[in-house]
């Protein structure tokens, strides 16, 4: 339920318990002090009027299911204010007879028994959607506590995970230099051996020859 009904429905239901305990002594006095003491409910009933139609624009703006609930309470509500001015109208008309003023009294004190009663129920309901409210809210941060520090711990894994990938990155860099290196130094080695092989060769050739004329000359003479 909207908080901000449940606000205006407290205040209605203070509001309306006080002007029934008001019409009850307005209806035991007479002259100027009876005037004064209407012209005061009066003015309440303009201030419950209005709590009225803000619950009424508060209710309509909420989901339907939760709407149609409001608009019900909004019902009661609008006839105990309708019961409330009719009761003004009848003391302000000033034509009332004794017994029909003690019945006016016994009635408005009736009313507002029934008034004080059903603000208790309804504020000891409000109180107990309040607290369900507040467990919920409690329930809701111990929740996102939760939560956060999950989410904090799968972070840190995060952190860790992404610094040993970077120190095996730098690893296998470190193999690649030297896998590169090692090449090279094996392609030179190579062309070392490749360039022994050809001067080993050539000084064979050399020293063939160079044995094949001595001989030569040897057989000729």
């Amino acid at each position: 339920m909207s908080e901000a009904f449940e606000g205006y429905e407290r205040q209605y239901c203070e509001l309306s318990a006080n002007l029934s305990k008001k019409c009850t002594a307005a209806a035991a006095l007479s002259g100027e002090q009876k005037k004064q003491k209407v012209s005061d409910i009066r003015a309440g009933l303009e201030n419950a009027e209005d709590l009225i139609r803000k619950m009424d624009l508060e209710a309509r703006s909420l989901q339907p299911n939760v709407k149609a609930m409001l608009l019900a309470k909004l019902r009661e509500y609008k006839s105990d204010l309708n019961n409330l001015k009719s009761e003004v109208k009848r003391m302000a008309s000033g034509n009332l007879n004794p017994d029909a003023r003690d019945q006016l009294l016994e009635s408005g004190m009736a009313d507002a028994l029934t008034a004080s009663t059903n603000q208790r129920s309804r504020l000891m309901m409000t109180t107990e959607r309040l607290n369900q409210s507040g467990d919920r809210i409690k329930d809701s941060r111990r929740t996102m506590l939760e939560t956060e520090e999950l989410g904090v711990s799968i972070l840190q894994d995060l952190h860790s995970q992404r610094q040993a990938l970077l120190h095996a990155d730098n690893t296998l860099h470190g193999v690649d230099d030297n896998i590169g290196k090692g090449k090279k130094i094996l392609t030179s080695m190579s062309r070392r051996m490749n360039r022994n092989k050809w001067t080993i060769g050539i000084i064979i050739t050399v020293l063939i020859i160079v044995i094949a004329v001595i001989l030569y000359f040897k057989l000729v003479k």
